[in-house]
């Protein structure tokens, strides 16, 4: 049994399975919910019409951010006590979840390597993670992340796992989640957008509704709920919030998107806190085409305004469906 007050980096081992968090129903309310958090474009999940014109099946589509957030939430089973999450990697999203889907997820230990010991810091070390959600009782999505945790003892476990690196971009493998039978037709014409183009995003987004989103998610990580146990003076931002307004960003600057098929990566390359004001801009790294339509590799960079010269804080490769 995990205690309330861990785990701590010294109480894993590769191969431990961490208990499940309860299940969730996605409903309309929540959907809702969602929805007014980042205002999304994703016509699938505002329009039950346009759902059923595309995919042949009644119903609207579950934000994909937000079934992200479900499963992260759930992982933080393991990461109550996070220091930071290193990165997500090789994010698959093996089948279109809807709305009133019930949504579970598994936690396994991978490998653990503890961090450089430095004077005067206590001992932490990094975990990598499996983490597979099931929709209904059938896989989901499937990725892995990499929390580093703190140590409560003085003495270092001594792991040292390879937590390997991300393989090179291969776009078909991503278009081979777009559903076959999808006809994307009633979601436009599609762009014109070629590889190496940027689109920047004009409109900014104020952070807000940070702790409801934490809530809403099931986030028992401590440093997004409570400044004492954040590294910063403030309480640090849940990093895929961030990921959800990009999300949002990019319904915006690609017409028709459909939906997201796959995380390439994520890095959080510096903190967000409530009530910053965001700005995202797009660049197309590749296309290719997927069913009646095309998947496109996007690197969303994210930035935070707090003085004249804006942080750097997101760079994530995003795999979005598309006429």
């Amino acid at each position: 049994m995990i205690p309330l007050h861990g785990p701590h980096y010294e109480d894993l081992s590769a191969g431990q399975v961490l208990p499940r968090q309860p299940s969730v129903a996605i409903d309309d309310g929540m959907a809702a919910l969602y929805q007014s958090m980042v205002g999304e474009r994703l016509p699938m999940t505002l329009d039950p019409a346009v759902f059923e014109a595309v995919s042949g099946r009644p119903g609207r589509l579950a934000s994909p951010a937000l079934v992200m957030h479900l499963s992260i939430g759930h992982s933080t089973t393991l990461t109550r006590r996070v220091i930071a999450n290193l990165f997500y990697r090789e994010v698959r999203f093996l089948r279109p979840v809807v709305v009133g889907q019930s949504i579970a997820t598994t936690v396994t230990v991978a490998a653990l390597a503890d961090s450089r010991p430095k004077p005067g810091r206590p001992h932490r070390g990094k975990v990598l993670v499996d983490i597979e959600t099931t929709a209904d009782g059938e896989p989901a999505i499937t990725y892995q992340r990499a929390p580093m945790l703190p140590q409560a003892g003085d003495e270092q476990p001594g792991h040292d796992d390879d937590l390997g690196t991300s393989p090179p971009l291969e776009l078909a493998s991503y278009a081979a989640l777009v559903p076959a039978d999808w006809d994307f037709a009633p979601l436009g014409p599609g762009t014109d957008w070629q590889p190496g183009d940027t689109v920047e995003d004009p409109c900014r987004e104020v952070v807000d509704n940070a702790l409801g989103l934490v809530r809403l998610t099931n986030n028992l990580a401590l440093v997004h709920r409570d400044a004492a146990a954040s590294p910063y003076p403030e309480r640090l931002l849940y990093g895929a919030h961030v990921v959800g307004l990009a999300q949002a960003s990019l319904s915006r600057a690609l017409p028709g998107m459909a939906t997201v098929v796959g995380w390439h990566g994520c890095d959080h390359t510096g903190p967000a806190f409530e009530q910053d004001v965001l700005s995202f801009r797009h660049t197309l790294l590749d296309a290719t085409p997927a069913g009646s339509g095309r998947v496109f590799a996007v690197q969303v960079e994210g930035f935070a305004h707090r003085t004249a010269e804006p942080d750097h804080i997101l760079d994530w490769t995003v795999m979005a469906a598309a006429p």
